[in-house]
């Protein structure tokens, strides 16, 4: 940090590896807390908001949407919280994870077995493109 303990909004985005549109985004949308203003008004921002800017940055990395890292940040800060309420938001992220992998699973089936059901030559009949304007 500088000898003021704060920096720009560019510095903070490039110590916590979230982009500077983004900070501004979390803080329109509540999930950090506005950054305070120097006097050139400018955004500054401590040691603390840039540790707050990485746990944000994990949690969404490991897909927890908003709203869940709102919660998650609330939980890593109130001291006396129960790690059987992070530990359910994390469970619920595991269960939502693994309903996408199998959409995902059945998407990736369905197309793979349109596609050996295709010649893939120079003939216009093609069950891919059949089934496709079938199912819309």
């Amino acid at each position: 940090m500088t000898n003021f303990d704060t920096v720009t909004i560019g510095e903070a985005a490039a110590r916590s590896g979230v982009p500077a549109k983004t900070i501004r985004f979390y803080e329109a949308a509540g999930i950090i807390k506005p950054a305070a203003r120097g006097a050139n008004r400018y955004r500054a921002y401590s040691k603390p908001d840039i540790h707050t800017l990485r746990f944000v940055h994990r949690a969404r990395s490991l897909g927890f949407p908003l709203k869940e890292v709102a919660a998650l940040l609330t939980l890593y800060r109130r001291q006396g919280r129960a790690s059987r309420d992070v530990k359910k938001l994390a469970l619920q992220r595991v269960a939502e994870i693994d309903r996408r992998i199998a959409e995902l699973t059945a998407i990736r089936n369905t197309i793979s077995a349109l596609a050996e059901r295709c010649h893939g030559d120079d003939r216009p009949d093609c069950p891919i493109l059949d089934d496709l304007g079938t199912h819309g």
